[in-house]
């Protein structure tokens, strides 16, 4: 008999069989395509194909590659940092709770660094002042302002640094917050160095305190500065150079030893090439951005953060938890409420976030939280997102997001819930919340590492990198098995390790040493005293930095950073 004969069809099997066919071509025609580039996933550095023995191969950027140049400035005309607030922006923005615009802001920088150097009687490139400022306009006009007259600033990263930093390494004056103001003289005369001080004093404050500061310290109010500079004759200085230190950052190692790092202009205008890159190409900074930090400005990182909405002319502020100097005892947390902290600021709603592990695990699980009181509907748009991630692909505006996540979100952010498209989330996070955390914002997160030498990050992940990873046993003797992966190094960082052990890495092991890095946006570190908190040398000839952390290489080529320093 003829095959055909064994072939019966009906009208009943045709229309199955064409179900079928448009089902199957359907589900290939409309499944999501991944956001990044499977091939860009599996090779996110380019390695040196020989090492020297004891250390790893050298690690850039994959974009960047082996022979490319570092970017060392945003833009070509930006050199110094009293370029960034360019004067061809005239549209006013808010920071903090101040509309400004570049202009104004440019005469009130210029009115106070006259004040500084008529009023107060700073010499340029001698004396140098202590920042001892809550994150506000008044830190940054005093911070443009000092370094467009080539007079150093230092700044602290925990209060408990303010004796040894005032011992060790006394300033020329002091720019604090009036209810700081008796604190403040308190230590100076316990430091016994009260001959070398000017204080200016943000606010109004007691004449008391003032009367018990005597003739030997000189308190002066910061608006009475900047009055007399915009009030008296201009005062210009030579525009200083890009390697010129004008900042000095201090901040402790694990072991409390107190460290700095000094800072340049160039090492800024590169961080903030850094900031700019690690950021969704197709959705960039702009003007009609608003940027919330949980980064303070007395950080390398956090002024970069800042420095960056300065340049691309968007509405800037920082959350409460960034305040380091408090009269308070309680410890601010990094959760929800912080995040929303800046909803008492007149700032339009926050559309990027920089925030820290913290936040990004209280706001994911908040989140989570009240979208499974949608009980059945959850489990069904989790699976789904889950599904979409595995493709690569993820969005904010599904099917599901519209029944289940957008409440949820409204619920925990209020309008911020609308308007945030892009986190950036600094510090030591565990791999097991990133995904949840995906899945509960579905906006571009990038999972970065940051350290107090440099001032822009030292690693980052692609914003539409939404790979997941198994789970490791909990039983696991592997220190890095459950810390998520920080990418590549960023677009102007190299980085290597050290004491590697070459056996391992010869039979095909991930390496395994101390963190090494070097580039344009990395300061020079100084410790002070004798023992050093790394167990390498702090620097070397030919650049490198280290610092004292712990590091692991996967294959594709990201790091993997333990918390504590090594």
């Amino acid at each position: 008999m003829a095959i055909a004969d064994y072939l019966v069809t009906d009208d009943l099997t045709i229309l199955l069989g064409l179900i079928a066919v448009t089902v199957f071509l359907l589900h290939n025609l409309y499944k999501p395509q991944p956001l990044v580039h499977p091939i860009l996933l599996g090779r996110q550095s380019d390695v040196g194909r020989v090492r020297n023995p004891g250390e790893s191969a050298l690690y850039r950027n994959y974009n960047t590659g082996l022979l490319g140049r570092f970017a060392v400035r945003p833009e070509k005309d930006i050199n110094v940092l009293s370029d960034i607030v360019k004067s061809d922006f005239d549209t006013p923005r808010t920071l903090w709770s101040s509309k400004i615009s570049n202009a104004q802001l440019k005469e009130r920088i210029s009115a106070f660094g006259s004040g500084l150097v008529q009023f107060a009687g700073l010499v340029p490139h001698e004396d140098n002042v202590l920042l001892l400022l809550n994150d506000s306009l008044e830190f940054l006009i005093s911070d443009f302002a000092l370094a467009s007259h080539s007079i150093p600033s230092f700044t602290i990263s925990s209060p408990s640094l303010l004796s040894p930093v005032l011992e060790s390494h006394p300033p020329s004056a002091i720019i604090t917050h009036a209810r700081f103001l008796p604190h403040i003289l308190e230590l100076i005369y316990d430091a016994h160095e009260s001959e070398h001080h000017t204080i200016i004093v943000v606010g109004d404050f007691d004449p008391n305190a003032v009367g018990k500061a005597g003739d030997v310290i000189k308190v002066v109010k910061w608006t009475d500065v900047e009055s007399a500079g915009a009030n008296g004759e201009k005062i210009t200085s030579a525009t200083p150079s890009p390697d010129d230190v004008f900042t000095v950052s201090f901040f402790a190692s694990d072991t409390g030893q107190l460290q700095s790092a000094h800072l340049t202009h160039a090492n800024f205008t590169a961080g903030i090439a850094a900031v700019r890159a690690m950021l969704p190409l197709s959705k960039g900074i702009g003007s009609l951005d608003t940027i919330a930090s949980a980064h303070s400005l007395s950080t390398s990182f956090g002024r970069t953060v800042a420095y960056t909405a300065i340049l691309e002319g968007c509405s800037f502020a920082t959350l409460d938890s960034t305040q380091l100097f408090h009269i308070e005892d309680a410890m601010l947390e990094n959760n929800v409420a912080d995040i929303l902290s800046a909803t008492k600021l007149s700032i339009p709603s926050p559309t990027i976030l920089f925030i820290k592990a913290a936040h990004l695990q209280s706001l994911s699980s908040s989140i989570t939280a009240e979208a499974k009181k949608s009980f059945l509907l959850y489990s069904f748009a989790n699976r789904h997102k889950l599904a979409g991630m595995a493709e690569g692909f993820i969005t904010n505006d599904s099917l599901w997001d519209r029944m289940v996540f957008h409440a949820a979100r409204f619920a925990v952010l209020g309008d911020y819930a609308n308007s945030i498209r892009t986190v950036v989330v600094s510090g030591p996070i565990e791999s097991s919340y990133l995904t949840p955390a995906r899945v509960a914002l579905s906006v571009p997160l990038v999972n970065s590492h940051t350290h107090p030498l440099a001032a822009g990050p030292l690693f980052a992940t692609y914003p539409s990198d939404v790979q997941t990873f198994p789970v490791p046993s909990q039983h696991t003797t592997d220190p890095f098995a459950h810390i998520a992966h920080v990418g590549s190094p960023s677009t102007n960082v190299e980085a290597k390790l050290v004491g590697v052990n070459d056996e391992s890495i010869e039979n095909g092991m991930d390496p395994v040493g101390v963190l090494m890095v070097r580039g344009p946006s990395i300061g020079r570190v100084l410790g002070v005293g004798e023992a050093s908190y790394v167990e390498v040398p702090s620097s070397s000839d030919e650049g490198w930095v280290g610092t004292g952390e712990k590091a692991k290489i996967l294959a594709n080529g990201a790091f993997k950073i333990l918390a504590g320093r090594k």
